[in-house]
């Protein structure tokens, strides 16, 4: 009796797939497709109505198509999101199945439709990528509730129609002057992580796999297909739970036993069966189930439930992956010009793997100002902006997208006058780039005649061009992690001697700081096996890790002096925690330049070994550290991250503190004051300061070589000769010694520059 029932209920859903998938073959235009699919509808679940609405950009929702109302009313009749009981389902993305529609709250009466017959109602959004796009309704005269397989029937068949309001087609059904919701212009506040403005189509880094099969051929066999690839994506699970990194208790397992706990869901694999049952293919399945919870989801406001709505995104697009086959990696020859990649996160291989000739712009949903896919796009001249919300799920690989880092914008299918707006401004900040170009001859010296050295930072050959361009007096930090970050095996001693030496004949005569490996924490090499840990930024990383592993240490350092071959040659020891580490990274030095002198390659003509200033415990051993180096740098990124105890690349903290605020810049002006004790050259290294508000908080407190990503040269050295330099840090340091806790560094900072007329 039970497996009758089914039978009944089943029946019906796939039979309606199948009339369907034979109407949307026919060579029909899209309004006469429309008309024919409500029809299709209201025959085979023997309503008396079908109807069709779609949410316009203005938030109304449009009846588009019809069965059984006044065909006069299509493309005249709306309601306002949230109006009646289409405007309801639309707003809360969820079915609704009433006996006698009239007597709800929320009935609105539009004459014009004829309606007034019609008691029991039938509504189910339209959902793709969990936005309502529409709201697909079927009514009777007789007053009863529809079945749970009429209710499955018209779910399936939103989905379809999903992808079909999802075509450019579809769009030219709309009036003049109106867009429908999906292709709707938006604007998103997010974090500028570099200066610019970038304009060009997008291109997602990761796209979800596309569903083109939607109709099931044989109900069991696509069963068996989901069935297979659940266990499939489970077992790929569970084997990353074997992996000897994964410690029994860390907080990588904890977030991986969440994402196994939903693979394990009881209720997602149930909903999952029971779309398939219903007529759908296997991939359609997956696509409608995770519509409906993205749906849901996003209208939660308890923040952990939204988070977790990425854990079933990825979920779910693994799932599909399995089912599909779908291995496919972009290559670099697939991008568009003018491309701006979208992503949820990426690491800084991958944005290298794309053709950098035709990448303008990044936009991340998460990351932070210090995370190293937002470093490397600063050093190519790419505009990158995070912390865009949900823009991953919200545009197509194709639309046109303004990032506007100045002011912390994305214009995502912007309007045509945002387009026309942009394109001027980007004309002026070319001019704006032709005055700063004029610059890069003139001395870096302030109005008082303070010398300020400009560097730049680096870590690809690709960048390495800019020094000539800019000016710039040398390169102030070239990261070779980079290298190894984006390298699928380690390199050995032959690839790394290529690569120093070719960047330093791209130097030239300028100097170039060699960073040592600075690998672990965040910057994952995937060949490298280390244990998962719970605070990697404070684990096994740089320095600590070379130390370890001095096999790695000496390779680099021998391919460092290899290259070098007879020209000066400066090495920085990263991430030193105390005078003991620093003592014996020199000692390694020493070695390998005992050994080179049994090579064929020359000694460098002059040698210098200098130590990064990273974490705080070094600020109290200043005066025993300075007198063993040539030199220091400080490393803001990591310095700042340590001295709040606030993870950089956290986006909920990374914002939380003033990297310029009184008690950091008095750990600067602290070192700054010790360098100038034993007169040592020292470096601002980080990302403080290409920014012009930050690098004036610098240079007011005693740092005169600022290192920064080639695109900020121009704008900080016309600052710098727009300067009074010891007017500027007289009263930024009697203001710092008489602070009681309530000095705004950066409006203090724009009241200064504001009296002295400096371009800010």
């Amino acid at each position: 009796m039970v497996e009758k029932k089914m039978s009944v209920m089943t029946a019906g859903p796939r039979e309606l797939l199948r009339r369907l998938r034979a109407t949307m073959a026919e060579p029909l235009g899209i309004q006469d497709r429309l008309n024919k699919i409500v029809e299709l509808i209201s025959d085979s679940m023997h309503a008396d109505v079908c109807s069709f609405y779609v949410l316009r950009d203005d938030g109304q929702l449009e009846l588009f198509a019809t069965q059984g109302l006044k065909r006069e009313a299509v493309h005249k009749t709306t309601l306002r999101l949230g109006e009646g009981l289409v405007g309801l389902i639309a707003a809360e993305a969820e079915p609704l199945n009433l006996a006698d529609a009239p007597q709800h709250p929320a009935f609105a009466y539009r004459p014009e439709t004829g309606e007034d017959p019609y008691h029991s109602f039938l509504g189910v959004p339209v959902l793709r990528s969990g936005q309502t796009l529409g709201v697909l309704d079927v009514q009777s005269t007789e007053g009863r509730e529809f079945s749970i397989a009429e209710t499955e029937a018209l779910l399936t068949t939103a989905t379809l129609l999903a992808e079909m309001v999802s075509t450019t087609e579809f769009g030219a059904l709309v009036g003049s002057g109106s867009e429908i919701e999906l292709r709707r212009p938006r604007t998103l506040e997010a974090a500028s992580f570099s200066d610019g403005i970038a304009l060009g189509k997008v291109f997602i880094h990761d796209p979800r796999v596309v569903v083109t099969n939607f109709v099931a051929e044989d109900v069991e066999a696509e069963t068996e297909r989901l069935e297979r690839a659940v266990r499939t994506m489970r077992m790929s699970i569970d084997d990353m739970f074997n992996q000897r990194d994964m410690q029994a208790r860390s907080e990588h397992r904890e977030i991986l036993e969440s994402y196994r706990m939903f693979a394990h869901d009881r209720g997602w694999l149930r909903r999952l069966r029971e779309a398939v049952a219903s007529g759908l293919t296997a991939e359609a399945a997956v696509e409608r189930v995770q519509n409906d919870t993205r749906a849901r989801m996003l209208r939660q406001t308890d923040p952990y439930i939204r988070d977790r709505l990425h854990d079933l995104d990825d979920l779910a697009n693994r799932l599909l992956r399995v089912l599909t086959g779908d291995t496919k990696v972009f290559g670099r020859h697939e991008l568009p010009e003018n491309a701006i990649l979208v992503a949820r996160n990426m690491g800084p291989a991958e944005l290298l793997e794309y053709d950098r000739t035709k990448l303008k712009g990044v936009a991340l949903e998460e990351g932070g100002m210090t995370a190293h896919v937002a470093i490397v796009a600063r050093s190519l001249g790419i505009t990158v902006m995070g912390q865009a919300d949900n823009i991953t799920s919200i545009c197509e690989t194709g639309d046109n997208i303004i990032l506007d880092a100045q002011t912390g914008t994305v214009h995502l299918r912007p309007t045509e006058d945002v387009a026309a707006t942009y394109a001027d401004k980007v004309r002026l900040s070319a001019k704006r780039q032709e005055r700063f170009a004029a610059l890069k001859d003139k001395p870096s010296v302030t109005l008082d005649g303070v010398e300020i050295t400009l560097l730049h930072n680096s870590g690809l050959l690709a960048d390495l061009s800019a020094i000539e361009e800019t000016g710039a007096a040398g390169i102030g930090l070239f990261r070779t992690e980079l290298q190894f970050m984006i390298a699928s095996k380690l390199p050995r001693l032959p690839e790394q001697v290529e690569l120093y030496g070719q960047a330093m004949d791209l130097a030239g005569d300028r100097p170039i700081v060699f960073r040592l490996l600075d690998i672990g924490g965040d910057k994952v090499v995937p060949y490298l096996r280390s244990a998962s840990e719970e605070n990697p930024a404070m684990g096994w990383r740089s320095l600590r890790l070379g130390l370890d592993r001095p096999a790695l240490l000496r390779t680099q350092i021998r391919a460092l002096l290899q290259a070098a071959n007879g020209r000066p040659l400066d090495i920085l020891v990263p991430m030193v925690t105390d005078c003991r580490e620093f003592i014996e990274a020199r000692q390694m030095v020493n070695v390998e330049m005992q050994r080179l002198r049994n090579t064929k390659y020359a000694a460098p003509s002059s040698l210098r070994v200098g130590a990064m200033i990273e974490v705080p415990s070094l600020l109290f051993e200043l005066d025993q550290l300075l007198p063993l180096t040539d030199y220091v740098s400080i490393g803001s990124n990591d310095l700042v991250q340590f001295l709040t105890a606030a993870d950089r690349a956290n986006s909920r903290v990374a914002r939380r503190y003033d990297a310029i605020s009184p008690p950091r810049l008095r750990a600067f002006k602290h070192i700054a004051d010790a360098a100038r004790r034993h007169n040592k050259p020292l470096t601002m290294c980080g990302e403080l300061a290409g920014r012009p508000i930050e690098a004036l908080a610098l240079m007011a407190v005693g740092i005169e070589r600022l290192s920064m990503a080639a695109s900020s040269v121009g704008q900080i050295k016309e600052l710098v000769l727009s300067l009074d330099l010891m007017q500027l840090r007289s009263q930024l340091s009697e203001a710092l010694d008489n602070d009681l806790g309530n000095l705004d560094t950066r409006e203090f900072l724009y009241a200064l520059a504001d009296r002295q007329g400096l371009p800010l």
